[in-house]
């Protein structure tokens, strides 16, 4: 068995498997920081942690004992890869555990946002049914609802993700489906563009499901978003580097485009007070991953990596280190 630091929250039910499978668990639940962790878990023959958090090159030599990284989820652009590919470490990821969870809360979005729906339950618990149904010139955001069906689609990143995404799209509200990436993928039925900014004047949703990094950081600026135009809307559950959130918020503030619903944002847990004054936004806490069969599949995932890892066994989901971004999700 194996000492496992942790610099990541994790639920309770991944703890308990860890502790079953015989592991000895430091964790930044116990010790409150993450050099406290460094400190703690010299021992550590394996690391968690996960994208947006990952693990530093001086985290990594204040651990001389580790041999395997899993980043939990898909994600793990803030890993030093270099440092890992120095030491020989090795680097597992949790892809394919919560696409489907990802792809279904992309949907709600959507629908919550371009649907006014949560503005249309705020106002209803504030006794305001009458306005909203009259389309009071008092709310005119309720004049600009729109459905999705028979809309265009543009997606930012085809992979797992974004393609489970382009196919409820266009199989369950019959969307006309575009996707935008480093390259045109062979096997997709769907139209690939070269120019994000034509994409996104093409588009009526266009939605971020491409990893962070600095080779995506602020993809999704003014130019993009001033060519989404005022019937356009934003879904982000990709990262939240992705987008420049000093746009976004100039965009909808000016209404150069309709609205935007992010799970995911910059900076987050912090999110600016201009963000949340806003009344064409829908946001999530980086929670459509979550959620109790996503975890149970990203537990089952962990568990096995780690064991094949003890055993000698080849790993599930090893990342190839000479790449320089991630794959896309």
């Amino acid at each position: 068995m194996a000492t496992i630091a942790i610099f990541n929250a994790l639920p309770q039910s991944v703890r308990d498997a860890l502790e079953s499978a015989g592991h000895t668990l430091v964790s930044r639940d116990q010790y409150g920081t993450r050099e406290a962790v460094v400190r703690h878990g010299r021992a550590a023959r394996v690391v968690i942690t996960n994208g947006e958090g990952g693990l530093s090159a001086d985290e990594i030599a204040g651990l001389p004992d580790v041999e395997l990284v899993c980043a939990i989820g898909v994600g793990y652009e803030a890993v030093d890869l270099a440092a890992l590919a120095s030491r020989g470490i090795t680097l597992t990821n949790g892809r394919g555990t919560n696409d489907t969870a990802v792809a279904d809360h992309t949907f709600g979005l959507m629908l919550a946002v371009a649907g006014g729906i949560v503005l249309a339950d705020r106002m209803v618990r504030a006794g305001d049914w009458g306005a909203f149904a009259s389309n009071s010139a008092d709310y005119p955001f309720t004049a600009r609802r729109r459905g999705l069906f028979g809309k265009r689609l543009g997606i930012i990143g085809l992979g797992r993700i974004g393609t489970k995404i382009a196919d409820r799209g266009h199989l369950g509200f019959e969307m006309e489906v575009a996707y935008h990436g480093r390259q045109p993928k062979a096997e997709s039925p769907y139209t690939f563009m070269p120019s994000l900014v034509e994409m996104a004047g093409w588009t009526d949703f266009l939605v971020v499901a491409a990893p962070g990094g600095p080779g995506t950081r602020h993809l999704v600026d003014d130019r993009v978003l001033s060519a989404l135009g005022p019937d356009g809307f934003l879904i982000n559950i990709g990262r939240g580097s992705v987008v420049d959130t000093d746009a976004l918020v100039a965009a909808l503030r000016e209404e150069r485009i309709a609205g935007a619903g992010l799970d995911v944002v910059d900076g987050e847990p912090d999110i600016p007070p201009a963000l949340l004054d806003l009344e064409n936004v829908v946001l999530t806490p980086h929670m459509a991953g979550r959620g109790p069969e996503p975890v149970a599949v990203m537990t089952r995932l962990l568990v096995a990596n780690i064991a094949a890892f003890v055993d000698g066994q080849p790993l599930l989901t090893p990342i190839d280190l000479s790449q320089t971004v991630d794959p896309e999700n």
